[in-house]
């Protein structure tokens, strides 16, 4: 079982820079993958970025890429998001998740931290 919190959300302008973090409870983080998903009501769930288990590896959606950079502290169950170059349409909920290493499978879901980007 693994308890997922996110923090860090909240307003910025327009080129802004933002970091999310999501601390985890439980058992077993270093051995999980995690991800960033973001879903706005009404849209669909989008994926954001991921990371392997270990940290090496790590993955980007395509509408994010060269602005965003996900890692992680596994010597704090932290996973982060630092967030750069921001958009008024990166304006969304966002969702830290975790998953069985190298499966995608995402079981396990936060609470979601909403991120406003103004003009």
């Amino acid at each position: 079982q693994v308890q997922l919190v996110e923090s860090g959300g909240g307003l910025v302008q327009a080129g802004g820079s933002i970091r999310l973090s999501c601390v985890a409870s439980g058992d077993s983080f270093s051995s999980r993958d995690m991800g960033w998903f973001r879903q706005a009501p009404g849209k669909e769930r989008e994926f954001v970025a991921g990371i392997s288990s270990s940290g090496w590896n790590t993955y980007y959606g395509d509408s994010i890429k060269g602005r965003f950079t996900i890692s992680r502290d596994n010597t704090k169950n932290t996973v982060y998001l630092q967030m750069n170059s921001l958009k008024p349409e990166d304006t969304d909920v966002y969702y830290c998740a975790a998953a069985p290493r190298g499966t995608a499978r995402y079981g396990y879901w936060g609470q979601g931290t909403q991120v406003t980007v103004s003009l």
